[in-house]
């Protein structure tokens, strides 16, 4: 069992490997330098005054795919749909002068993902904002947390514009989709070798 196991997966990373788009991971135009640790990316940028930092993790972050209502149509020599990775993704802007972080915690809506045709709608949403002590590791439950469900618009759209008048905006979101199924590929195949040499070990 094991052997045809191992025999499985070599194929399984030789398919993959064909089809990887990016053999080294796209950049995020804009001044943006990235940090990866294993699952975890980071994206930080720097302008007068401040640091703004974006960080994500690609763990459960290709969305469920309607494989039901597909599966019946696929011929079999078509190639299956790409996976997108649309990981949530929490943007933090620290002021060099204050003591205080303000911390954005954005999604993509799974409905908007391929929704192109309104020029208008943004392609993430920002879900809750708060303050957090700079350089705390740990985020505090005691600090008020505004959900942005009940939000006014007008202030919803403002913190829109402040995010997008630091770098995020929607090119930013949608490289950062790109970045993100890049490193989400890198990882699984990374994930596909450790489990051939695991099943190999004797």
């Amino acid at each position: 069992g094991d052997k045809a196991f191992a025999q499985f997966l070599t194929d399984e990373i030789k398919e993959e490997k064909k089809i990887q788009k990016h053999k080294s991971l796209p950049k995020v135009s804009g001044g943006w330098e990235l940090e990866v640790h294993g699952t975890e990316a980071k994206l930080v940028r720097k302008i007068a005054g401040e640091k703004i930092t974006v960080t994500f993790n690609i763990n459960n972050s290709i969305p469920p795919s309607a494989e039901e209502d597909t599966q019946e149509q696929q011929k079999p020599d078509e190639q299956e749909p790409e996976l997108t990775s649309t990981p949530n993704f929490v943007v933090e802007v620290i002021k060099d002068d204050t003591k205080q972080t303000l911390v954005l915690d954005c999604h993509y809506p799974e409905d908007e993902i391929g929704n192109e045709g309104e020029e208008e709608s943004d392609i993430f949403t920002i879900r809750e904002v708060s303050f957090q002590p700079t350089g705390e590791a740990d985020w505090k439950d005691t600090n008020y947390t505004l959900n942005t469900d009940s939000l006014d618009w007008a202030l919803y759209d403002h913190l829109m514009d402040f995010l997008a008048d630091r770098g995020v905006d929607n090119t930013f979101a949608d490289e950062l989709i790109e970045l993100s199924t890049a490193l989400e590929h890198q990882e699984y195949i990374k994930f596909l070798e450790d489990l051939k040499s695991f099943v190999k070990c004797q």
